[in-house]
């Protein structure tokens, strides 16, 4: 076949491969483009939720600072008023020390009194009785033998009479200085009453306002967390939702691979599935015949066996080197034609039937092979064709065709 044949056989099976795709059936992973849609936009609408709380949060969280601010100012109030009802209470406590001294006091004269009483009451009967009986001055020297009796008696009725009037003296200023210490004691502790009650006042008056910030501390702080739970909330559904998104579109694309992969496959003439393949060259390649069996065989026998490695075929290669040479088959062909059929053996309709060969069944692969071989020589010729291609695959012949040829060019 010269170049443009070549070239044209080419373009044949390009254009089929191509058409295959054009009638595809619709593309699965396009339902996914309404779900990714709708998680994007709930992801947006969170996280606007989300920025929204946050900057509530924020704002919370300049009032509370001042809440706060107030609730310090207010505190350092409440101690100095505490200081002061503290002072107060201590004056309190040293005018009660006071009053109860000038109490003692007072319970003492008052003690005295009525002793005091008792004297100035005998003291004034004296000055009585002194007054009424006494001689006189004239009658004080006339009764006097000298002058000296004179003195005497004149000086101890001054003396009784200095007694009888500091007596009297005494009770009157004991009476005085136990009203003046009375009135004392009333102002003391009236002023004393006063200053702790102010005080009182004062303290209950910073405590209130205390109570009253810290109520709007915790205020502020419960709406503080109830805006910064919203928006963790809200990130959190927006993360979740943008998950979503991502999973529908790693699903999407997930989806677009199985389709392609499914573009990629095609089903057999015994109804096995096969993925389609691109040969390298859609014109098989010549086979060296010019050598003896021997050289033939252990050259083509390694190179199967490295193709078959790891399917149920490995190790046969030897045989389907031998039955090719007998048969003058591309000793390649059998093998490639085991892959596009069954992934070299690994799915077989019939037992050890790995070329979807009629109905037929073997015992073993040695034997399945020599005749599968032996049928492509009597059936078909000595390599893959066009013509048998549409023998051997009529649904799918063109797939078949560049399968089985891509498979060849890899042994």
């Amino acid at each position: 076949m010269n170049d443009l044949g070549r070239r044209a056989l080419a373009v044949l099976f390009s254009g089929a491969l191509a058409c295959s795709a054009l009638f595809a059936t619709p593309a699965l992973a396009d339902e996914y483009d309404e779900q990714i849609e709708q998680h994007e936009q709930e992801a947006k609408e969170q996280e606007e939720a989300a920025a929204e709380h946050e900057q509530a949060a924020a704002e919370a969280g300049e009032a509370y600072e001042a809440t706060q601010t107030e609730l310090s100012e207010l505190q350092k109030r409440v101690e100095e008023t505490t200081q002061a009802y503290n002072e107060a209470q201590a004056r309190l406590d040293k005018l009660n020390e006071d009053i109860a001294a000038k109490q003692a006091s007072i319970d003492e004269i008052e003690a005295q009194l009525p002793e005091l009483r008792s004297r100035a009451s005998e003291a004034m009967r004296g000055m009585y009785k002194i007054q009424q009986g006494a001689p006189g001055l004239v009658g004080l020297i006339l009764a006097s033998d000298n002058f000296n009796e004179f003195l005497t008696m004149l000086t101890y009725i001054d003396a009784v009479q200095e007694r009888n009037f500091a007596a009297v003296d005494e009770l009157v200023e004991s009476e005085k200085e136990l009203a003046r210490q009375k009135a004392e004691l009333d102002l003391e502790q009236a002023a004393a009453s006063d200053e702790a009650k102010a005080a009182e006042e004062a303290l209950a008056q910073a405590q209130a306002a205390r109570d009253e910030v810290q109520r709007r501390a915790e205020e502020e702080a419960a709406r503080q967390a109830a805006e910064a739970q919203a928006a963790i909330e809200a990130a959190m559904a927006a993360q979740e939702a943008s998950d979503a998104a991502d999973e529908a579109r790693q699903a999407q694309e997930e989806a677009r691979r199985a389709e392609e992969e499914a573009k990629r496959v095609f089903e057999t003439a015994n109804g096995q599935q096969a993925t389609i393949e691109v040969p390298n060259s859609y014109v098989p390649s010549s086979v060296n015949w010019n050598m003896s069996r021997d050289d033939f065989v252990n050259e083509w026998a390694g190179r199967i066996d490295s193709y078959l490695a790891g399917s149920p075929l490995e190790g046969h290669g030897r045989t389907f080197a031998e039955a090719a040479w007998d048969y003058g088959v591309d000793p390649r062909w059998s093998p490639a034609i085991s892959f596009t059929e069954s992934s070299q053996g690994r799915y077989c309709f019939r037992p050890h039937n790995a070329w979807g060969w009629g109905h037929a069944s073997w015992p073993d692969w040695d034997t399945a092979i020599r005749d599968h071989v032996a049928g492509l020589a009597a059936g078909y010729g000595p390599t893959i064709s066009v013509a048998h291609a549409k023998r051997y695959c009529p649904p799918n012949w063109q797939y078949w065709y560049a399968t089985t040829l891509a498979q060849m060019e890899r042994i």
